[in-house]
């Protein structure tokens, strides 16, 4: 099957053009005519993930995160991304990015982990459209309130992680819910004026656990640990429409955010 085949049932449901413009989204290694036999779904591009692939005879590699941000100047290993590239290059290995279009997407990132969390009702919180259709962020309501406390266990079951940093709880229940995958900081205020009782995001500064001043829990789950859904997403997006075409999800992306945990 030809890249394009491939990346285009990924761009029917996250068109290119929606994505932030600092962002590096699509085929960044490899040409849209390359054949290709499998493909290894990922958070990011890594070593252990090119192991992986290489292991499991995947010649492309869809992640979430772009390796590539910035213009590279050379091409002699000297880091992490330098090394990935060449590697592919060499290795006859494509690599795909689908980052901010997949956040901003109906249906897209932060709708999934809402899913997840079982809030409904989704509106977007910072539309880009003019039907509020495509955006970044989620807001919904869950059936029935829930102590905050056990609103916070929630998250972590859903999500694997021991360790959530959030502000001080603005109230005993939770019924409305916002929600941000990835870096969110910047709709602490969209999320508190469309009357959430928590949001949830990550790579939140210490300021930010001040800004709701009282009003609006924010729960900061981590970067990685937001995001790790995108391999899920990304599998239902094509398994739903290339049955024939063989999808792996990695089992090698790991955060590299690490967590002392005093016992």
């Amino acid at each position: 099957m030809k890249i394009k085949d491939i990346t285009d049932v990924i761009e029917r449901f996250a068109p290119l053009a929606w994505q932030a413009s600092y962002d590096n989204a699509g085929l960044i290694v490899g040409r849209p005519d390359d054949e290709v036999h499998a493909a290894l779904l990922a958070v990011d591009v890594t070593d252990e993930v090119l192991d992986e692939a290489e292991r499991e005879g995947c010649d492309l590699v869809i992640a979430h995160h772009p390796v590539v941000f910035h213009p590279l100047k050379r091409f002699n290993s000297a880091d992490m991304v330098q090394r990935c590239v060449e590697r592919a290059i060499r290795r006859g290995i494509a690599l795909y990015a689908c980052h901010t279009n997949l956040d901003s997407a109906p249906g897209g990132m932060s709708w999934y982990l809402a899913g997840m969390l079982g809030v409904g009702g989704l509106q977007v919180l910072e539309p880009a459209d003019a039907d509020g259709r495509v955006g970044f962020g989620v807001v919904g309501d869950l059936p029935e309130p829930v102590p905050t406390g056990e609103f916070m266990r929630l998250l972590g079951r859903e999500l694997g992680v021991r360790v959530i940093r959030h502000s001080a709880f603005a109230g005993e229940s939770v019924r409305r819910v916002a929600v941000c995958t990835g870096a969110g900081a910047s709709l602490i205020g969209r999320a508190r004026a469309a009357g959430a009782d928590v949001y949830v995001t990550a790579d939140l500064k210490y300021n930010d656990f001040m800004t709701p001043d009282g009003a609006l829990t924010v729960a900061d789950v981590g970067h990685f640990e937001s995001e790790y859904c995108a391999i899920r997403l990304l599998f239902d997006i094509l398994s739903e429409n290339l049955i024939t075409f063989a999808l792996r999800r990695s089992e090698c992306s790991r955060n590299p955010v690490n967590y002392w945990v005093r016992d």
